[in-house]
């Protein structure tokens, strides 16, 4: 079962666009934009593989 009070955000500083996270992303809520990372805050789904995957801990879960 999901937290859907808390979804997944993205530290901008720590993140280096390497796409690891858009992978794992079951709701396909995550993507790359031309500059930055972006995660749809309406498809994510709170899961947090993504966090488990990001090598430099860029990705957290945070208030919704």
């Amino acid at each position: 079962m999901t937290n859907l009070t808390q979804i997944a955000a993205v530290d901008g500083d720590l993140c280096g666009n390497c796409g690891g996270c858009v992978a794992v992303c079951p709701s396909d809520a995550i993507y790359l934009s031309p500059v930055r990372l972006e995660i749809d805050r309406d498809l994510c789904n709170g899961c947090g593989d993504c966090i488990m995957t990001c090598p430099v801990g860029a990705l957290r879960m945070a208030d919704g």
